[in-house]
């Protein structure tokens, strides 16, 4: 190969690259903001938890824009930050449940998350930062430790 098709092979590679850099996801937004807790127990006995006692959702206070507490199954439940993880620091990046109760969305950006906080559509690339948590009887305690 002479010098002059290095020099093509070359280029055509730079181009290559160059356009499949441009048609990717923006990966230049922020991480969401890491905010200490002292450790939530929730009674799940009480009245207002009520929708936890079976396969539900429920929104309550910590964390930085408040916590998503999900049921998985009689032992096991996900809390999820409601700091959406596409540019967190927008006023309205704030994860809600979907009124069908199937996902968790943000209307703000239009992205949508799995009960396993992953993105499934919209601006989101990476997933929802996810709380530790413990179910000892019938106290469900949520601590700050996030969950990889």
């Amino acid at each position: 190969m002479n010098t002059k098709n290095i020099g093509l092979a070359t280029r055509w590679k730079s181009l290559t690259l160059l356009a499949l850099l441009s048609c990717s996801s923006d990966l230049s937004d922020d991480a969401i903001p890491y905010q200490p807790f002292q450790d939530i127990v929730i009674n799940l006995n009480l009245p207002e938890y009520n929708t936890l006692k079976t396969t539900g959702h429920q929104n309550i206070k910590g964390g930085v824009r408040g916590i998503i507490l999900h049921r998985v199954n009689a032992t096991s439940y996900r809390a999820f930050e409601r700091n959406c993880s596409y540019q967190p620091a927008n006023a309205c990046a704030t994860v809600e449940i979907h009124a069908s109760g199937l996902y968790m969305t943000d209307p703000c950006c239009g992205s949508n998350f799995d009960f396993n906080g992953a993105p499934m559509g919209g601006a989101a690339w990476r997933p929802l930062q996810q709380y530790a948590t413990t179910l000892t009887g019938s106290d469900l305690r949520i601590s700050s430790d996030i969950v990889q």
